[in-house]
């Protein structure tokens, strides 16, 4: 038996732990697997599980439990930054009411099918009731947790804590004259390179073929993970050692689905890399969405789309895909580098990619603030698309509707995407300054790379805060100028 009061937290949290990666595994098939009919038995599955892990971790008995742990004379660092992530997380957690926490996993678990089929017929109409209550809920969990200036506070620390709305928004007024420059001057360059170059077919059994070559190839393991099929692709953890990365097929484009697994395998990599032995513990999770993002954009982008990446992966590629071998490296590289304002988000290439993000963080606060009704998303998506890219979607599929996040309750979340694109560009800038990273990366070895991530990123786990993981692995906090560099050389080139 566990000697210690804080030895048998580190139990209960482990119980808590099981019940929510199972929760996890019926998530993950529900997108995968899962036939259409069994979703009402699902959705109760899933709350029961959401439930009984909510009542554990804000029960009399953890409550006690942690008191006690804290009242112990510990000096292990681990322990203490495990202890103060728990605090945190009890007295966030037992300010909702478990009926609540019942509640949104039923309605997440619905809203997802009704997103699913709202965009499949591209009619906002069938969503609309499902995200007013997601909406609903939202604000009254923020209301609950407290928050310090607007009710996205509350929602953003969710994913990334210790940042705030308002810096946030100064940091996006600050960047948007600057990505809104790029982004034009890289359309503009990106003209003259044929749009459809690289379309052909593409069997899918071929693509898994080469998409399962590239991740290993960038260190993901496959005896602790696999690759999946799914309307909108995603890496979700399951177990200590069990990643499952998901994608989608294009048979005209094998590149949609390739850069969409390195992106998802960086995902993969950041989990295969924490502590395995502190699985369910705060030093055993990731930092934060906007570090978790860094990773799979490092990898896609920063990676994937260079030069050295291609020099070593096209010949492959043109074995598994002959008719490709008429293509030279010069023009392939301005092909997957090619620059252009498109309605769909997972589509977009580096330099509109973060206008996306603005339009997304401008919605969200919005309608959370109640500026915004639910059922003028569509109209005011549209304008704000408009404003930035010069251009209105033709329905709602290919705007508001394009999405899983606000399905899955994930108010709050946007924001991670820009945050992770400009710890991605330092972090990566940082690791290329060393010569042995710098010497592999032009040979296509990334294991170098992998081994200094793993050492300065991964390895931390989730006890430090974002801010804190980059400035142990780069020497400073996060800075913009990083990015901004690297698509201006990106599309230089």
């Amino acid at each position: 038996m566990p000697s210690t009061a804080y030895d048998q937290l580190q139990s209960l949290v482990q119980e808590v732990s099981l019940l929510t990666s199972t929760e996890a595994t019926l998530s993950w098939d529900q997108e995968t697997f899962m036939p259409a009919k069994a979703l009402g038995h699902r959705a109760r599955q899933m709350a029961y599980l959401n439930g009984k892990a909510h009542a554990l971790a804000t029960g009399t008995v953890f409550r006690k439990l942690l008191e006690k742990a804290e009242s112990e004379k510990r000096r292990q660092p681990k322990a203490l930054a495990n202890l103060r992530e728990l605090r945190r997380d009890y007295d966030r957690a037992v300010k909702l009411p478990q009926k609540l926490v019942i509640e949104e996993s039923e309605i997440c678990a619905h809203g997802k099918a009704a997103w699913a089929e709202a965009r499949k017929k591209s009619d906002f109409k069938v969503f609309a009731p499902h995200l007013q209550k997601l909406v609903t809920l939202a604000r009254k969990k923020a209301d609950l947790w407290g928050y310090a200036d607007e009710p996205y506070d509350a929602l953003l620390e969710t994913y990334e804590r210790g940042a705030h709305t308002a810096e946030v928004a100064a940091l996006f007024t600050k960047l948007k004259p600057e990505l809104t420059q790029i982004a034009r001057q890289a359309v503009e360059q990106s003209a003259a390179v044929k749009p459809n170059l690289l379309r052909g077919h593409y069997p899918i059994e071929k693509q898994q073929i080469l998409n399962a070559e590239v991740a290993a190839s960038l260190g993901f393991d496959f005896e602790a993970g696999r690759i999946d099929t799914t309307a909108h692709p995603f890496c979700t953890t399951l177990g200590p050692a069990d990643i499952r990365l998901t994608t989608r097929y294009d048979e005209a484009d094998f590149t949609s689905s390739l850069f969409g697994v390195m992106h998802e395998a960086g995902h993969g990599l950041y989990e295969q890399g924490l502590p395995q032995d502190d699985f369910g513990q705060p030093s055993g999770r990731a930092c934060s969405l906007g570090i978790h993002e860094s990773q799979s954009r490092l990898w896609e982008n920063h990676v994937g789309r260079s030069r050295s990446f291609w020099e070593r992966w096209l010949p492959r590629t043109q074995e598994i895909f002959p008719h490709l071998k008429k293509i030279k490296l010069e023009n392939f590289l301005r092909a997957i580098n090619r620059a252009e304002y498109s309605f769909i988000r997972v589509e977009a290439d580096q330099a509109t990619y973060d206008l996306h993000i603005l339009l997304r963080f401008s919605i969200e606060r919005r309608i959370i603030s109640g500026e915004l009704a639910v059922k003028d998303v569509p109209a005011a998506w549209n304008a704000e698309f408009e404003s930035l890219f010069g251009m209105v979607p033709p329905d709602d599929a290919h705007g508001c509707l394009q999405d899983i996040h606000w399905s899955m309750g994930g108010l709050g979340y946007f924001a991670t995407y820009t945050l992770g694109n400009l710890n991605a560009a330092q972090l990566f800038g940082t690791a290329r300054k060393q010569k042995k990273i710098a010497t592999a990366l032009d040979k296509a070895d990334y294991a170098p790379l992998l081994a200094w991530l793993r050492e300065k990123v991964h390895s931390q786990g989730g006890t430090p805060l974002p801010g804190e993981i980059m400035v142990h692995a780069t020497g400073k906090p996060t800075d913009a100028k990083w990015h901004l560099k690297h698509l201006r050389d990106r599309f230089a080139e």
